[in-house]
């Protein structure tokens, strides 16, 4: 049977990757794919979750989500890497949604239409509508089946800030509520998803443009390399999102362990930083899993075949 899970996603060139691969996946059952501001605004981010569906045209369409600005308001964004409209400049056409939903809404009605934990959560971006579906309804947490956060970092440095990663860092009081809820928690953080780079040579291996995948990928990724090598000097991008993906459809590539996990939201300089007691005799109590390693050629080979297959099933 395939696994029922929620996309919350705040595209960005990376979920439109992840996006990519699990709307074709016959592993998954995408219920909804919900968007959140981060790399680029809520009002934004919704009308990209609403291009990237139209533009592949899935077999079986999830209902949309719509998202909102957080209570602080957004800090920062991601238009640096992922251009102005946060799909590379693509500037997609879109229908207009006559019957929005709010994505907090959304998660918490399709979460509540299936038996209790069944459903996974992939939360992609910041985790505003998270936090807000768990407050709307207080015994969501117990209900679902497991929250998978790509974001965060365990033992090194951040990519927001010093000590912060973006999805952290956007809206650390909703990171936080989530880390402290009583639900079954899988983090991904940088430690392992910045092992995977992809070179200027995965467009040998893309899908041809014959197919809606590999026509669509073509056209946002160039602008990712730009902005990669102007802002990192990598000859190569990040896919944190696609990384994530995989850390659901084959969790055997990954090591986790058992960590207490908790997030800073007042700090000078650590706002948005993710904290670990890991201390001989720790005082705070394991609350997640956390990726720790993977099997790094395996799963670039997965993103890789994944984006193929995905080409194959347009039907």
């Amino acid at each position: 049977m395939a696994r029922k899970v929620i996309i919350d996603c705040d595209p960005g060139l990376d979920d439109a990757m992840a996006l990519c691969m699990a709307l074709f996946d016959p592993r998954l059952d995408v219920l909804a794919v919900t968007a959140v501001g981060g790399n680029c605004s809520p009002a934004q981010a919704t009308r990209n979750v609403q291009a990237i569906i139209e533009q592949l045209d899935p077999p079986r369409w999830p209902r949309l989500g719509t998202a909102s600005a957080p209570d602080d308001g957004l800090p920062v964004d991601g238009r640096y890497l992922h251009g102005s409209d946060g799909l590379g400049d693509s500037d997609f056409e879109v229908a207009e949604l006559h019957h929005p939903h709010p994505s907090e809404k959304l998660i918490c009605d399709e979460i509540r239409a299936q038996p209790e934990g069944v459903v996974t959560i992939l939360a992609l971006g910041p985790l505003t509508n998270v936090a807000r579906a768990f407050a709307r309804d207080p015994e969501l947490p117990s209900l679902v089946g497991q929250v998978v956060m790509m974001g965060g970092a365990v033992a090194g440095p951040g990519n927001i800030t010093p000590t912060a990663e973006f999805n952290m860092y956007c809206d650390p009081n909703a990171a936080q509520a989530i880390f402290r809820s009583h639900s079954t928690k899988t983090l991904v953080p940088l430690d392992v998803t910045n092992r995977v780079v992809l070179s200027y040579d995965l467009f040998n291996r893309l899908p041809d443009e014959l197919s809606k995948v590999g026509r669509f990928l073509r056209k946002i990724l160039p602008p990712a390399f730009r902005g990669y090598r102007q802002q990192f000097g990598l000859e190569g991008i990040h896919v944190h999102d696609a990384v994530a993906l995989v850390a659901v459809t084959q969790p055997e590539l990954f090591t986790t362990e058992e960590m207490a996990g908790d997030v800073e939201v007042t700090g000078e300089l650590t706002t948005g930083a993710t904290v670990f007691d890991r201390r001989g005799v720790p005082a705070w109590r394991n609350n997640m899993d956390v990726a720790v390693d993977m099997r790094t050629d395996a799963v670039i080979e997965t993103i890789i075949q994944g984006l193929n297959d995905a080409a194959r099933r347009e039907g």
